[in-house]
């Protein structure tokens, strides 16, 4: 009897403790993907006859604007700027540098060739911001970002909720072409929801607000108070908003998530982009979301929404934006996986940190125990991001090192936060951070720009244009924003990053146990800050070490491969070969290896030199 209990106990401990997240089963396509977030007014600018004009900029028209030059330096105020203020941080947010998705369209090669396999965008729908997270509409991409900027904007002026009435502008249809472009590249396309508020430009929003107490759109938003018409002067009109900024006007929630017509303007809104032509076959739509300020929304709403997107594509994916581990919000429960920002603080903690830094055994347990807090299905497309628009670039995180994950990451809330260009030692940890990236379980997700050697503190500062190769861009400088750098600094398109990026995506995309394989750690040495660990599928094994320190390093490896094996380092294009169970390596400080068995001719090659 004893050891039948003892059998069952035994079965149940190995029994998943969620059933479904045993049944749950991640979109084959994003497995280790590698993805690539792009911030559409800031990547390029192919056509300035759609450039934002003055009118729906500026909200006081007592001061003149332009379009800023793609190539200014950031720091330097335009003569149109200092008509409002010299405080480089009053104007810097009503910049606008007129890129489009017509620039990504002319810039899909590009991503091609670095190996990128999903784009993520930032909000592309109809909205006066730079940043597209206060939505005029959503269900027509901005105006900007098309052929036809005025006829656009003439054209969704009367459009509401109703979806039998909604046409497609020149920038909705420059949208369905990029779709196709990238699909045919091999490149899925994922765009940002969101569906916690509005712009106070909302079509709803300006009905409500004209209207007041008698407008069909009275419900969709949490009002606090109306006008008071016997007071002429007085605008008492109030209602709640995201974090208390007015320009976010929050939809109202019942205990079943937001309020049905608000639902069903935004499920008739997922239909649209998920199936344009609404024939059922969803290849000519978007292959996934990625949902903003997911915590802020009922959850009732996104499992009631998660449904309709599988119905609708059962290959889809969908990210929440949530910043801490999230279990119950993942594997088909309300999303499909969510940005890994604790992956994020983790990797600052290790490879940034200085006085800070955690030890590699401490790094170690902290990546299983996150690896452990979600099924294996969601660790194969969990987003591991390092930096994006919301915060300061990786490259900026390193040069301000010892400060928690997004906090005092600028100008604007640390004056000592150090804004110049990092150095060559501090672009080598990038690179190192980058290798161990593109080597762990996940999906690996690059914010545009960091392969190309840009640098930036937290918003705005990391939306800075992006650097091309073929550009000649002003040097940076420092003084309007803190007057005791002098430093001036050229900012250049890096084809070194570059290079280091394309080629490790290019291993990574070129072997299974990588993008797909188990982790196993190999290697744990506090004293000498070096850390390995083995990717294994199938019959396929890489062996990634990494040199932490500040000290080239000399590392007799233990391995169980075969006596007289020949190895070869794919990121440093040396051989070794197995000798007495170990191999013996040279790394170079901050830097690493990654070690694949050879097949059988290049074996006997390698033998023979």
């Amino acid at each position: 009897m004893k050891y039948t209990t003892l059998f069952l106990l035994t079965v149940l401990l190995l029994l998943p403790l969620d059933p479904a997240a045993a049944q749950y089963r991640a979109p084959e396509w994003a497995k280790g993907a590698v993805w690539y977030q792009i911030f559409p007014e800031r990547f390029w600018n192919a056509n300035p006859d759609n450039d934002p004009v003055r009118e729906r900029v500026l909200r006081d028209d007592r001061y003149s604007w332009q379009v800023h030059p793609w190539t200014a330096d950031w720091y330097k105020l335009q003569p149109w700027e200092r008509e409002r203020s010299d405080n480089f941080y009053d104007v810097v947010f009503e910049r606008r540098f007129g890129g489009d998705l017509i620039g990504v369209i002319e810039k899909l090669p590009y991503l091609k060739d670095l190996g990128v396999e999903v784009i993520y965008f930032n909000p592309v729908f109809e909205a006066p911001s730079l940043h597209k997270y206060d939505a005029t509409t959503y269900h027509h991409v901005d105006n900007n970002f098309g052929y036809d900027r005025d006829g656009d904007w003439v054209a969704i002026q009367s459009e509401r909720e109703d979806p039998t009435t909604w046409t497609w502008t020149q920038a909705d249809q420059v949208f369905l072409e990029l779709i196709e472009k990238a699909h045919a590249l091999g490149i899925r396309i994922v765009i940002d929801g969101v569906f916690n508020h509005s712009g106070d430009t909302f079509w709803a929003f300006q009905d409500v607000k004209e209207n007041q107490q008698n407008s069909r759109y009275k419900d969709w938003f949490d009002i606090i108070r109306w006008d008071d018409p016997a007071t002429p002067d007085t605008n008492e009109f109030d209602y709640k908003s995201w974090w208390g900024f007015k320009a976010h006007p929050e939809f109202r929630e019942d205990e079943n998530g937001l309020v049905p017509p608000v639902k069903e303007y935004l499920f008739n809104v997922t239909r649209r982009w998920m199936d344009p032509n609404g024939d059922g076959d969803p290849s000519d739509g978007i292959d996934g979301w990625r949902l903003d300020v997911a915590l802020d929304v009922n959850p009732k709403f996104w499992e009631e929404w998660q449904a309709l997107v599988k119905s609708i594509n059962p290959n889809a994916i969908t990210i929440g934006e949530i910043w801490e581990e999230a279990a119950d919000w993942i594997g088909g429960k309300r999303f499909d996986s969510v940005m890994n920002y604790p992956f994020a603080k983790l990797v600052v903690e290790f490879f940034i940190h200085q006085k800070r830094r955690i030890s590699v055994a401490e790094f170690d347990e902290k990546l299983r125990a996150l690896r452990e807090a979600y099924p294996e299905e969601v660790n194969q497309i969990v987003l591991n991001l390092v930096d994006s628009h919301d915060t300061d670039r990786v490259a900026s995180m390193i040069r301000n090192p010892d400060r928690n994950y997004d906090r005092q990451a600028g100008l604007r809330d640390n004056p000592d936060y150090d804004p110049r260009k990092p150095t060559p030692d501090e672009f080598k940890v990038q690179k190192l951070i980058a290798i161990f990236q593109m080597t762990y379980p996940g999906a690996p997700m690059i914010y545009y720009g960091d392969e190309a050697g840009m640098w930036g503190a937290d918003d705005p500062d990391d939306r800075k244009p992006m650097l091309w190769s073929d550009l000649i861009y002003e040097p940076e400088t420092y003084l309007s924003v803190r007057p005791d750098l002098k430093d001036v600094d050229e900012n250049v398109f890096d084809p070194e990053m570059f290079a280091h990026y394309k080629k490790l995506i290019a291993i990574r995309n070129a072997h299974p146990a990588i993008k797909y394989g188990s982790f196993m750690t190999r290697l744990v040495d506090n004293q000498r800050d070096l850390y390995g660990f083995s990717r294994i599928y199938e019959d396929e094994e890489i062996i990634v070490i990494l040199n932490n320190s500040r000290k080239k390093q000399i590392l007799d490896f233990a391995t169980l491969w075969p006596e007289g094996m020949v190895v070869k380092d794919l990121l440093n294009d040396a051989t070794y070969r197995v000798r007495n169970g170990v191999i013996r390596l040279a790394l170079d400080y901050k830097w690493g290896a990654i070690l694949s068995q050879l097949p059988e001719d290049a074996k006997n090659e390698a033998a023979n030199k």
